[in-house]
C-alpha cells in the first residue's frame, strides 16, 4: 500500500514495548514508523537529513503499524521471512538486525543453520524451516522470471551458480551484474579452486562494490 516514504528525520524514539521509532516527516505530517537497531543507529548520526525510508504497511485488527527499511531489498526480505509459518513481524526484524541483509541472504541460500541461529529466539528447527522454505522461494521466483543462469565460465559447479544468482538477486543486483561479476572472479586461479559458496558471495560482493 505504501512502498516507501521520503521525508525529514525527526527522531527516533523507543515506545512503550521497547521498539525503535522513527519519527519521519513528510509533507508536514509525522509518520511513527517501526526500524531496525541497524538504521536507529544511523540516523542518530544523520537526524535532520532527508531519507527514503521502505515500508511495509501491516493492518492488524486494534492497529496498524508501518515498517520501515533502508532499501527495498531488506524490505522485501522482511516480507519473505514473515511469510515464513512461525516467523512474527518482532523475529523477522530480529535476524535483519542480528544478521543484516547481506550475511541473512547468504545464510538463508546455503542453509546455513549455524549462522541462522544465532539470531534470538530462532532456534535450529526454526532456522532450517526458514531456510528450506525461503531458498525455494527464491529459486522459483528467479525461474518464473525467465533470468537465464547460462554462463561459459570455469566456475567450479551449477549449485555455486545457483546459490551466488539467488544472493545477489535478493540483495537487488540485476542479472546482468551478476553475469559480470562472476565472469569477473572465473579468471581468478585461487577461487576457482574454492568449493565454498560463502567466498564466492562474498567475492561477488565486494567485485560489485
Amino acid at each position: 500500500m505504501i512502498s516507501y516514504l521520503k521525508g525529514q528525520v525527526i527522531d527516533v524514539v523507543k515506545n512503550a514495548n521497547n521498539r525503535l521509532i522513527l519519527i519521519l516527516e513528510v509533507n508536514q505530517m509525522g509518520y511513527e514508523i517501526q526500524i531496525p537497531s541497524r538504521l536507529a543507529r544511523q540516523f542518530s548520526e544523520n537526524k535532520s537529513e532527508i531519507e527514503s525510508i521502505f515500508t511495509h504497511f501491516q493492518i492488524r485488527e486494534d492497529q496498524a503499524i508501518l515498517y520501515g527499511f533502508a532499501s527495498a531489498a531488506e524490505r522485501d526480505l522482511f516480507r519473505q521471512l514473515i511469510a515464513v509459518s512461525g516467523i512474527g513481524t518482532q523475529l523477522a526484524i530480529a535476524l535483519v538486525d542480528t544478521l543484516g541483509i547481506e550475511e541473512l541472504v547468504q545464510a538463508i541460500v546455503t542453509g546455513n543453520i549455524k549462522t541462522l541461529s544465532k539470531t534470538p529466539g530462532v532456534g535450529a528447527k526454526t532456522a532450517e524451516r526458514i531456510a528450506l522454505e525461503l531458498k525455494t522461494k527464491l529459486s522459483g521466483g528467479r525461474k518464473s522470471s525467465g533470468v537465464s543462469t547460462t554462463l561459459s565460465t570455469a566456475i567450479p559447479s551449477r549449485e555455486i551458480i545457483d546459490d551466488v544468482e539467488m544472493t545477489l538477486l535478493a540483495l537487488g543486483y540485476t542479472q546482468e551484474e551478476i553475469n559480470q561479476a562472476l565472469s569477473a572472479l572465473s579468471q581468478d586461479q585461487l577461487l576457482l579452486k574454492n568449493t565454498h559458496v560463502e567466498e564466492w558471495i562474498k567475492s561477488a560482493i565486494a567485485w560489485l562494490s
